[in-house]
């Protein structure tokens, strides 16, 4: 399966495995699934960074690079995505979690999240 991961996941995953769900974990080692990373993720964190949060401390230079030397894969950001995000009902404000949610239903990626605003929307997506 084809797994898009959100924000919080690929943090988790880089940096604070033990955070991550267990369910999360068996999708992330199964050597079987393709596991893919939006550039809205790194965007997100790159903001939000710049704000001081504290959740988003990661470099996202190092994080980028990471993920593609373990394999994951870079899911650009289109206008097409950018547009199916007006087709979404206002169930969440997070225009980078609307994002992910949009480039999952039109890449047919399922994506998985531990957001529970996230999982409300209708289509591919797990929440772990």
């Amino acid at each position: 399966m084809r797994w898009l991961l959100d924000t919080q996941i690929v943090i988790w995953a880089s940096g604070d495995p033990a955070r991550l769900p267990r369910a999360a974990l068996r999708i992330l080692s199964d050597e079987k699934q393709q596991l893919v990373f939006s550039a809205a993720s790194l965007w997100e964190i790159v903001i939000k960074r710049s704000l001081a949060r504290s959740d988003f401390e990661v470099d996202p230079r190092r994080l980028r690079r990471g993920l593609l030397d373990h394999g994951y894969r870079e899911l650009p950001v289109t206008s097409e995505h950018a547009l199916a995000v007006d087709s979404l009902p206002p169930l969440h404000k997070d225009p980078f979690d609307r994002m992910l949610i949009a480039q999952a239903q039109l890449e047919g990626l399922m994506l998985l999240t531990a957001d529970a605003q996230v999982a409300k929307y209708p289509g591919p997506i797990k929440r772990v």
